[in-house]
């Protein structure tokens, strides 16, 4: 985390006793004060959240699944070809 960000905003929170206590340990190991360790912490849980929502993680089989299908789409369901139809006759039309 960079030391040369201007902070502006302020969060406040309630914390049990014990809980406390553990972060304000794991600060001293690493050598933080309590305000930067929780906030890096806060970070890093953030970040974590939003990549888990938008990346789309697959097993091995998965991939070759999925990529088979891009390379070799399967026929398209009468319903799907009609509404490819209707959408090609409704873009081509407004051209």
């Amino acid at each position: 985390m960079s030391t040369d960000v201007t902070r502006t905003e302020r969060v406040e929170a309630r914390i049990a006793p014990d809980v406390l206590a553990v972060v304000r340990r794991a600060a001293e190991i690493e050598g933080r004060s309590l305000s930067d360790f929780l906030v890096g912490a806060a970070q890093e849980a953030a970040r974590r959240t939003i990549e888990q929502t938008q990346i789309i993680r697959l097993s091995i089989e998965e991939q070759q699944r999925f990529a088979s299908l891009l390379l070799d789409p399967p026929a398209l369901s009468p319903a799907m070809a009609r509404a490819a139809k209707a959408h090609k006759k409704l873009i081509i039309s407004r051209r």
